[in-house]
C-alpha cells in the first residue's frame, strides 16, 4: 500500500506519543487490508476498497477507530472494555493499540462489504 502524504501530514500534526499510536493503528489496518486505498475522508484517515471500510482519528486522550455500525455490532463483547458507541471505539493513549482486535474488525469490514456486494448481484 502506498503511503498517502495527506495521512502523513495528519499524523505529523499530533504530539510524538500520539503519532506513535496513530502509526501503530495505521500499519495494523494496512496489513489487514493491503489492497485498500488510503485516503482522507471526513477529515480523518480512511481505508477504501470499493467503499470506505474503516477510519481512525487522533484526539487528546484517545485514538478513535471507526469500523462503522456493522463492525461495532459484530464485536460488541470484545470492545466492551473500551468506551464505544454505535460506530466508534476509543482506545486510550496510555495503552497499546489492541492490534489483534483492530485487525479482526478491519478484516470483518472487508468481508462484510464483499458479502453485501455479492448479495446485490
Amino acid at each position: 500500500m502506498e503511503q498517502n502524504k495527506e495521512v502523513d501530514a495528519y499524523i505529523a500534526g499530533f504530539p510524538l506519543e500520539t503519532q506513535k499510536q496513530l502509526q501503530s493503528i495505521r500499519v495494523c489496518i494496512q496489513k489487514a487490508i493491503p489492497k485498500a486505498e488510503e485516503v482522507i475522508s471526513y477529515g480523518m484517515p480512511a481505508y477504501k476498497q470499493g467503499k470506505v471500510l474503516v477510519y481512525f482519528a487522533g484526539y487528546k486522550n484517545h485514538i478513535g477507530f471507526y469500523p462503522t455500525g456493522s463492525g461495532i455490532a459484530a464485536f460488541q463483547e470484545e470492545i466492551s472494555k473500551y468506551k464505544n458507541s454505535k460506530g466508534a471505539v476509543q482506545f486510550p493513549l496510555d495503552k497499546p493499540i489492541p492490534k489483534t482486535l483492530v485487525t479482526q474488525m478491519t478484516k470483518f469490514r472487508l468481508a462484510y462489504e464483499q458479502d453485501k456486494l455479492k448479495e446485490k448481484k
